[in-house]
């Protein structure tokens, strides 16, 4: 549901907005790509739904399907790059500690509409090589800080520019497991527990979701397919002008042939076991890998103070939003 905050005025104009957009996504991904030592490639817009390739997210998202007469086959519009990646980084020949990194853009046509929410996607999506031994929660935190740290740089550039930006940043990580939220927090749903640790850090990594937690119940949903439920997570920023956390990075170490078997049998999906992705992976035919999804739209909204994504990006909204900003003066794009 979307709702504008009480007195929101967006600080930019919409002239001063789009050049904004377009110096955050220059600054920060030369930043993301020195910290992670990346290279930009080119990335599909449609995959070939029989290969296993795209990721199904929750598991319960449904892709958005098309024919193509010229192939006599079906394809379908990718929701993220997660699995396409690391199949990259094999065909490319990319050695350990070098990696990737796309424009991703996506259809999530399920996706519910709000504040932070859009059925339109796009995302640095990337993916590094890494050493067996660096699956570790030590070598998780690392790459989380450096990211951290090309987000906060490339938000004092901004400022360089725009000194009437407001926007503060922490720049130091707190580091907490779904389990030790659900431990402080039991009463509230993991929604709920996010904003109220993120209040009070400011910027939070929650590492370990998609695994049942001890109540039964994930801290969220997560394909058991891509990352490792035990060393992945979601890096979250206290956003002031909507007075939440907002998630800016799923990410983390993906499955080993060892976890990959494991999670497929949890999540009841035994029947991808077949697909040629999940084949390579269990015979070890892929290298060991890192990654995550960064949210464009998300770091402008975070970084340019706005109340709405339709601020920064532009896709369709249900006559309920459209109303609601044009009465608040908030200008969809």
């Amino acid at each position: 549901m979307t709702y504008i905050p009480e007195g929101y005025e967006p600080t930019l104009s919409l002239y001063d907005t789009q050049r904004a957009i377009e110096r955050i996504k220059h600054i920060f991904l030369a930043k993301l790509c020195a910290s992670q030592h990346l290279v930009r490639v080119t990335a599909p817009l449609v995959v070939d739904p029989t290969t296993g390739i795209n990721d199904n997210l929750n598991g319960v998202e449904r892709p958005v399907g098309f024919d193509v007469p010229a192939i006599g086959a079906d394809a379908e519009v990718v929701q993220s790059l997660a699995k396409w990646k690391r199949f990259a980084l094999k065909r490319y020949d990319f050695k350990v500690g070098k990696g990737i990194v796309c424009d991703m853009n996506a259809i999530r046509r399920d996706e519910e509409l709000d504040n932070l929410h859009s059925i339109y996607v796009d995302q640095w999506d990337w993916e590094k090589v890494i050493e067996k031994d660096q699956r570790t929660t030590e070598y998780l935190h690392e790459v989380v800080n450096r990211l951290v740290t090309a987000i906060c740089g490339t938000l004092d550039e901004l400022k360089w520019y725009y000194p009437q930006l407001e926007t503060e940043l922490e720049r130091n990580v707190t580091f907490v497991t779904a389990q030790e939220l659900e431990d402080l927090y039991p009463e509230l749903e993991p929604k709920e527990r996010e904003n109220r640790f993120v209040a009070e850090h400011r910027t939070v990594f929650v590492q370990g979701i998609g695994g049942a937690l001890r109540s039964g119940k994930p801290h969220d949903g997560r394909s058991p397919d891509y990352d490792d439920w035990d060393l992945n997570g979601d890096l979250l920023f206290w956003d002031e002008t909507l007075g939440c956390a907002l998630e800016a990075s799923s990410m983390g170490i993906r499955v080993s042939p060892e976890s990959l078997d494991r999670q497929l049998t949890i999540a009841g999906c035994d029947d991808r076991r077949e697909l040629p992705f999940h084949k390579m992976l269990l015979a070890g035919e892929l290298p060991y890998t890192l990654g995550g999804g960064i949210g464009q739209s998300r770091l402008c909204m975070l970084l340019l103070g706005k109340a709405h994504v339709g601020e920064v990006q532009a896709s369709v909204w249900d006559q309920e939003t459209v109303e609601l900003c044009k009465q608040a003066g908030v200008q969809l794009l």
